[in-house]
């Protein structure tokens, strides 16, 4: 009894030697990072919002860092392949993974995932928002919601609106669209929102449900029109378009929250490390001023933490499980 007491504890007193001692290495991994550049992965191509709010953040994040920032673009599916990307990759702290509401929450009800959008990933921080709103090229002719509603049913069916992907944000707020206004048109998946633009403007695609800050520039120019934005209160950026509320059409208020997330399983120090040099980016008037030109608006500083960037996944999930098992849409 007494030599099985002696091995037992032996034993104990090795693995706890190893603990302590994984525990020191990380440690050491954690106080020497970053010591090589960093990948922010973007899942869409480069030019639209998703791009644009991730060199813009990496600029800044990488003086923080001392260290390179590389933004590496890998589309596809909605997204999904980019962010499969980092969901594989070794959870180190060099590989993140940037997204919205599309890439980590919808396309989890949508698609067939070889990861979980929720436990595969490590929260880092919310980043920047902005609404979804209808636009078209300058020649459509409508030039307000109830001629386009009136112009959408006189097309029967044949007015193209374009979306990025297909099960997005966008899409599902049509799709409540074309239910209440008893229109339909043809929706046109695209792979980024900068296609989308290019197309819309051409005259190639009629109009889109998109993120407002895609498309802010071009509406400002002259090049595109707006005719309402999905949220209960007008835009800041864009305060002479209408909500769909306040023209009567209630309860497709949609928008396009960015967040950033490193692979499952990332020491604790290193995403406390990435947290910082977000939280400083953020804090940046020079950032702060280039993202209001872009329509996207910081979180506060209250919720540009890992724990507030997780508990607005969760609630997105929730609210959007529901609606998109009516929608009966899915993605195979």
């Amino acid at each position: 009894m007494r030599k099985f007491v002696r091995k037992f504890v032996a034993l104990a007193l090795s693995f706890l030697a190893l603990f302590f001692l994984a525990l020191s290495a990380a440690a050491a991994f954690a106080d020497d990072y970053p010591s090589r550049p960093i990948t922010i992965v973007v899942p869409y191509p480069a030019g639209g919002p998703t791009d644009t709010i991730a060199r813009i953040l990496a600029q800044r994040m990488q003086v923080a860092l001392k260290q390179t920032v590389i933004i590496e673009n890998i589309s596809g599916a909605g997204g999904s392949i980019g962010v499969g990307r980092v969901a594989h990759s070794p959870p180190d702290g060099y590989t993140l993974s940037i997204g919205h509401t599309q890439t980590h929450v919808l396309n989890a009800a949508l698609l067939k995932l070889d990861y979980d959008v929720v436990k595969d990933f490590a929260p880092i921080s919310l980043i920047a928002d902005t609404p979804i709103w209808i636009v078209s090229g300058k020649s459509l002719p409508p030039n307000d919601v109830k001629g386009l509603i009136a112009w959408l049913k006189a097309q029967d069916g044949k007015a193209t609106m374009g979306t990025v992907g297909i099960g997005s944000p966008s899409e599902f707020a049509a799709r409540v669209f074309e239910k209440q206004t008893g229109t339909s048109f043809q929706m046109v998946p695209y792979r980024g929102g900068a296609p989308l633009l290019q197309d819309m403007m051409g005259g190639h695609v009629d109009f889109a449900f998109g993120q407002a800050a895609g498309y802010l520039t071009s509406v400002q120019n002259g090049q595109l029109k707006a005719f309402a934005v999905l949220q209960p209160k007008r835009w800041w950026a864009a305060p002479q378009v209408p909500t769909l509320d306040e023209l009567g059409y209630k309860n497709i208020d949609a928008s396009f929250w960015h967040g950033l997330w490193a692979p499952k399983g990332t020491p604790p120090d290193i995403i406390a490390k990435l947290n910082a040099a977000v939280r400083v980016a953020l804090a940046d008037p020079v950032v702060q001023d280039r993202f209001k030109k872009v329509g996207q608006e910081i979180w506060p500083v209250a919720d540009q933490t890992p724990e507030a960037l997780a508990a607005k996944q969760k609630a997105e999930i929730a609210r959007w499980t529901p609606i998109i098992k009516a929608s009966g849409i899915k993605v195979e």
